[in-house]
């Protein structure tokens, strides 16, 4: 009742069309950071966090324990491998960024880096070996990685789990 004597001097409009339709423009694209292996490292991590022992190994959460289990025993083939030990640390990162690079770009799924024991550096500390577990674990690449076998070097090389690249680009086009 209120809103009849509210209302009863208002004119209705006369109009008999319906609202036009209006196409909408496409979504603009925002456009992607280009990936490049300094960008890969997004990783918040210390070098001082990262404790170095005689064995090696690290794997990502939500990785299998039978596909752990496996890269211990060296049941991956190994598709690609690269030998740092003898290098120098600069030296021995540009080679190990080039390496990750070029085991994207070949989809390699299992790859093998010898850094060496340190037996020969001052003080007989492993410094490659160090710096290996520390910038491996940097790489969003990387799933897992543990020291090898004996027979592929023992605690002087680590078998590296890659991360499946046709999943990533699989996931990436699920996204969108």
């Amino acid at each position: 009742m209120l809103f009849r004597e509210q209302v009863e001097d208002v004119i209705p409009l006369q109009s008999n069309l319906a609202e036009p339709f209006h196409h909408r423009p496409p979504p603009i694209p925002r456009p992607r950071p280009l990936e490049s292996p300094e960008d890969e490292c997004q990783i918040a991590l210390s070098e001082s966090e990262v404790k170095t022992y005689d064995y090696l190994f690290f794997a990502r959460p939500g990785l299998q324990r039978r596909v752990l289990a496996e890269l211990q025993r060296g049941a991956f083939a190994i598709e690609l491998e690269v030998d740092l030990h003898g290098l120098k640390v600069e030296h021995a990162r540009q080679v190990l960024a080039e390496f990750l690079a070029d085991c994207r770009r070949r989809r390699v799924r299992c790859a093998l880096i010898i850094h060496g024991k340190g037996q020969r550096s001052e003080g007989a500390v492993p410094v490659l070996k160090a710096k290996i577990n520390y910038w491996l674990r940097l790489s969003n690449q990387v799933l897992a990685f543990c020291s090898a076998t004996q027979r592929d070097g023992g605690t002087g090389a680590v078998y590296v789990l890659l991360r499946n690249p046709a999943q990533a680009n699989r996931r990436r086009a699920a996204r969108r």
